[in-house]
Parts: C-alpha cells; structure tokens; sequence
C-alpha cells in the first residue's frame, strides 16, 4: 500500500447519500501534492487519520470513485463502507 497514492479524506465529512465531501483542506493538499486532477469516474485510494489500541498510527483506507454532485456543486466520493480497513490490515494480507 505504500507505493499507492492515498488522498486525505474526512471519513465523518459525508453527505446525505453517506458519500465523502472532498472539499477539505487535507483532501486539496493530497490532490495538489499528486497533481490529480478529480474527474468523474476516477477512481481513488482515500486514507483517514487513526490509530491502534496503542496510539500507533494506522490510517483507515478505502478505494473510492469520484464523482462531482451538481446539486451541491462539489466533488464526492462514493466508498463501500464495508471495504474500509486498517492500513496494518492490508499489510497482514
């Protein structure tokens, strides 16, 4: 997972159809970062800040497709909520 690009990702900044808002500040600096350019249909690797029972670090992770929401004229993800795991989850894979 490492050699993956992640994207920051609010995973409690959703909308009413339980979709990520990629509007924050996190989110735009990744996006920046990478140079991507969001598009519908483009699909992206989105991690959220966690940690273990210990406090160690281990991010959440979750693959998701984008897509830009012209009712509330901003960008959304669409994620299966079932999917997100910890980064030392995908490691012990």
């Amino acid at each position: 997972m490492s050699n993956v690009k992640r994207v920051y990702a609010d995973f409690q900044k959703v909308d009413d159809d339980r979709r990520l808002i990629l509007t924050t500040r996190g989110t735009m600096r990744d996006l920046a970062f990478f140079g991507i350019e969001l598009q519908d249909g483009l699909i992206l690797t989105f991690y959220s800040d966690d940690a273990d029972d210990s406090g160690n670090k281990d991010d959440l992770v979750v693959k998701g497709v984008v897509h830009y929401d012209r009712r509330s004229e901003r960008w959304v993800a669409e994620i299966n909520w079932n999917e997100i795991k910890h980064e030392s989850e995908i490691r012990a894979d």
